[in-house]
């Protein structure tokens, strides 16, 4: 594979390490760590190999190994050290930097080899509570801060919503035993990332029940057309963007108005957006999804009052 042509700042290195600026710039002069390129302003540039040694660097000194120590080990000894002290806690941190170096890198190969040593000894759902959601939150600092850019983020997205994806599709194959209700998973107009919505669907043909995926951009015209066709039905979205805060009163009026009349169905909002939900007589049958567990807990009691 090509070497990546991109060069990071000391600034981008510490947000991607957690390691502060000054502290980089010690190491380098005290102890050799890294070798920057200058330019005619003496300002240091970074590659992305610079970038996976300090990645390593900092496992082994979250290890208890001093810096001085590692110096001392050389860029072939580094890596020897950490195949030996591997544990759970380190192959987390592992999986993580190499999960982030693949999204820097645009490395694919790297991804696949970092998902499949993961997925040898944990679950899906272990490997995205355990890795995927910190990685993904992490990205979330790093385009704050510009760090990455919006070609990085959708990178590594869609490397996560394929895998997600694929384990659903293991899961059509087998039929539903919780059929009372229908577990409809759709974005609205103008939401366009599902990656989050293709884990809770996911979750929900884990635990058996009659799903249908619908994707991005449903309008409610849409809905209403299905409606017509199932009764009992729990509508799932996931509210990153749209509608906004303002907006989103209204868009549940009419939601209810349109959808849950007849009181057979429900709307179960999660995502950034749901923080805004005021609960409301104008829509009785709309709740939020407040995590993942909380997710898991809403369709155990859905199951419950079924069975009741």
């Amino acid at each position: 594979m090509k070497a990546s042509k991109q060069v990071f700042s000391i600034r981008d290195l510490e947000n991607l390490t957690g390691i502060k600026a000054h502290t980089i710039r010690t190491w380098e002069k005290r102890y050799n760590i890294l070798t920057p390129e200058r330019d005619q302003n003496n300002v240091r540039s970074y590659s992305i190999t610079n970038l996976r040694e300090l990645m390593n660097i900092k496992l082994l000194n979250n290890h208890g190994y001093k810096i001085s120590k590692i110096s001392e080990l050389g860029p072939g000894g580094i890596p020897r050290l950490l195949a030996e002290i591997t544990n759970a806690k380190s192959i987390r941190s592992h999986s993580l930097n190499a999960f982030l170096l693949a999204m820097m890198d645009f490395d694919q190969p790297l991804f696949m080899r970092t998902y499949d040593a993961l997925a040898a000894t944990k679950t899906f759902r272990e490997i995205y509570l355990d890795v995927f959601l910190p990685l993904l939150s992490e990205i979330g600092t790093l385009w704050q801060t510009g760090t990455i850019t919006a070609v990085h983020e959708h990178f590594i997205s869609e490397m996560i919503r394929q895998k997600t994806a694929a384990e659903s599709d293991r899961l059509l194959a087998q039929e539903p035993e919780n059929t009372e209700h229908t577990i409809v998973l759709f974005l609205p107009s103008g939401e366009i990332h599902d990656t989050a919505l293709q884990y809770l669907n996911f979750e929900t043909l884990s635990r058996s029940y009659r799903t249908l995926y619908l994707g991005t951009n449903v309008t409610m015209d849409e809905l209403s057309e299905l409606k017509q066709m199932h009764d009992n039905l729990i509508f799932v979205t996931y509210l990153t963007v749209t509608p906004g805060a303002n907006e989103l009163p209204d868009y549940l009026t009419r939601f209810s108005s349109k959808l849950l009349a007849d009181n057979d169905s429900e709307l179960w909002i999660a995502g950034q957006m749901a923080r805004h939900f005021k609960p409301s007589p104008r829509y009785p049958n709309v709740t939020t999804i407040a995590s993942l567990s909380d997710f898991g807990d809403k369709l155990e009691r859905l199951n419950q009052r079924v069975s009741a």
